[in-house]
């Protein structure tokens, strides 16, 4: 049921075990109809234009951002932080994610497809025997399907082997 607390993912906060999962209600098609009837009551959706959702959208990124500033890498992170802190990422992350439904709404884009299509595309591009512990984009990534006969088998080491690669900073190497 909506607004219930997950018990897996309290359990995973108060530092056990337990993985991490989302609770199954609302979906997706749910968040979709709430947000929608939501705007409409109020009389927004003439202000809910795909251009404005998503300058919303990059808002919201930017308010979640200055949640994360300033503060260090290590350590636990967000599961250590106040109750009240964890309350505001929840908020944030929860405006991104009524946003992000309402554009694809109003784009007519299935996002729940639109995921399941992006995760095979992604397999396709990262292959598990190429991609492990790697964060090179695909392009960089030797596909042997990609392989001609006629193509150099000695590619170059950068193309590979997985290393920190160079993203246009200057006097980087």
């Amino acid at each position: 049921m909506p607004g219930d607390n997950n018990p897996k993912g309290a359990a995973a906060a108060a530092g056990h075990d337990a993985p991490f999962r989302f609770s199954p209600e609302p979906t997706l098609e749910d968040i979709r109809r709430l947000q929608t009837e939501f705007a409409a009551e109020r009389d927004w959706d003439q202000f809910h234009k795909p251009r404005n959702l998503l300058l919303a959208l990059v808002g919201e990124v930017g308010e979640l951002a200055e949640l994360f500033q300033w503060r260090p890498d290590s350590g636990p992170g967000p599961l250590s932080w106040t109750e009240v802190e964890r309350k505001s990422l929840g908020e944030e992350l929860s405006d991104i994610l009524i946003y992000l439904v309402a554009l694809a709404s109003r784009c007519q884009i299935d996002l729940p497809q639109a995921v399941l299509d992006k995760m095979e595309t992604n397999r396709r591009h990262y292959p598990v025997h190429l991609a492990r512990g790697c964060s090179s984009k695909y392009t960089e990534l030797l596909h042997e399907d990609a392989q001609k006969p006629e193509q150099n088998l000695n590619p170059a080491p950068a193309v590979t082997e997985c290393e920190p690669v160079s993203r246009g900073e200057k006097g980087a190497n």
